[in-house]
């Protein structure tokens, strides 16, 4: 099947009018599709792109559907040590391609998808349980593609602004911006390096191609501080708030970034760095090939799965085994919490839709979610509300927590 008669597939079993071969079809091409399994990219594209296709378009069917809920609240029987674990389940089993079976529920998208589309059987077997939406006096949009390029004379230009094609010349450099993203095309052989930065605002993201070739991607409230053209020994660049990197390989002139006082080395990597200064570590989380973390005398070489965590009192910590499509979620137009607490969820969700957050009172329980950020903000929170272990207001651009 290609990706049309998928689309058209999962319609029609929102529908109700699928087949038991169909909706066995369904469940088998999205087991393949999250196994990553004889996945022919040619065909169906970008496995994570497709995934957000589909989440995306899960969405607007629940949209168009104003009727009430069906659900209940699950509560994990292993505490952790401050809490509960809070997340939503269909009153029944459902199938694979929901995920949404005992051992791994979702608060959100997959699990309201679920309720939309067994409503009619489970009205049948159980008493209605109504969740109603609830209304905010005002709404706050998602982030997009924002960003402020700094110039090596002080010059700034707003590139969610700017059009298509040349922006400015850097010496021997040519800034070009194309579809939301920036590229460096350095002259062969040039010697000339002027330093150039470009940094999101709260609500914003954008994407940068280096003059070697790398590609990064900036989360919001982020900077990325490099050169026009690499020379010397080693290319470095420095960093603010998140960034996620692909290198291109050169043996002969290592990549360098600097966050804070660590630096992580590379010859040619998949990796990722979140150095917001109100996170309580600064993590290295590596996705591909090999990188050194350093931090003073220590290093550490990371291998794929593996995250160096800088605490804020200098000590290194080694985690193994990180769910890696949790920590690059943003980059790929998700939130993913797993098992996260409240102030993680807010602060990653008062960066993207630029909001002030203030909390009545600490709220221990984990949350389970998986929520396109082009979400609106009043959705994801009324999300979070049907739990009914926490409570939102909107007031502006200030929200506040309540349990």
């Amino acid at each position: 099947m290609d990706k049309q008669e998928i689309y058209k597939l999962i319609d029609k079993y929102i529908a109700g009018e699928a087949t038991e071969e169909e909706v066995d079809l369904l469940s088998r091409y999205y087991n393949s599709f999250q196994h990553n399994l004889d996945w022919n990219e040619t065909e169906l594209g970008d496995v994570s792109e497709t995934e957000a296709k589909i989440f995306a378009r899960i969405l607007e069917k629940i949209k168009a559907n104003n009727n009430d809920e069906v659900l209940e609240i699950i509560e994990d029987d292993k505490k952790h040590d401050k809490g509960k674990v809070f997340y939503l389940n269909p009153k029944r089993k459902v199938f694979t391609f929901l995920k949404i079976a005992a051992a791994a529920c979702f608060i959100g998208l997959l699990a309201l998808a679920a309720l939309q589309w067994f409503k009619s059987d489970l009205k049948k077997e159980i008493a209605q349980t109504k969740s109603t939406k609830k209304p905010y006096k005002n709404d706050v949009s998602p982030g997009g593609d924002k960003a402020i390029l700094m110039l090596s004379d002080g010059t700034t230009i707003a590139l969610d602004d700017a059009q298509n094609g040349a922006l400015a010349q850097q010496g021997d450099t040519k800034i070009i911006k194309l579809d939301g993203k920036v590229n460096y095309n350095a002259a062969s052989g040039t010697n000339k390096v002027l330093y150039n930065t470009i940094s999101t605002p709260p609500g914003g993201k954008y994407q940068v191609e280096l003059p070697d070739g790398s590609q990064v991607w900036l989360n919001a409230a982020s900077s990325l501080h490099f050169p026009t053209a690499f020379v010397g020994k080693d290319r470095r660049v420095e960093i603010t708030g998140e960034a996620y990197f692909e290198i291109t390989k050169n043996r002969n002139m290592p990549f360098i970034v600097q966050a804070n006082d660590a630096e992580v080395q590379v010859l040619g990597t998949h990796f990722n760095v979140m150095a917001y200064s109100d996170e309580s570590t600064l993590q290295t989380t590596l996705l591909e090939g090999a990188i050194k973390f350093v931090k003073g005398n220590i290093i550490h070489v990371l291998q794929p799965a593996q995250q160096a965590q800088l605490l804020k009192n200098g000590q290194v910590k080694m985690v193994d085994g990180v769910d890696v499509d949790e920590v690059v979620a943003w980059k790929n137009g998700m939130f993913n919490f797993q098992g996260a607490d409240i102030g993680t969820i807010v602060r990653q969700l008062a960066r993207w839709y630029n909001v002030e957050v203030a909390y009545d009172r600490t709220i221990d329980d984990l949350f389970y979610a998986k929520i396109p950020r082009s979400t609106k903000l009043s959705e994801v929170l009324n999300l979070l509300e049907l739990t009914e272990k926490v409570h939102f207001e909107i007031n502006g651009r200030k929200v506040t927590v309540k349990p």
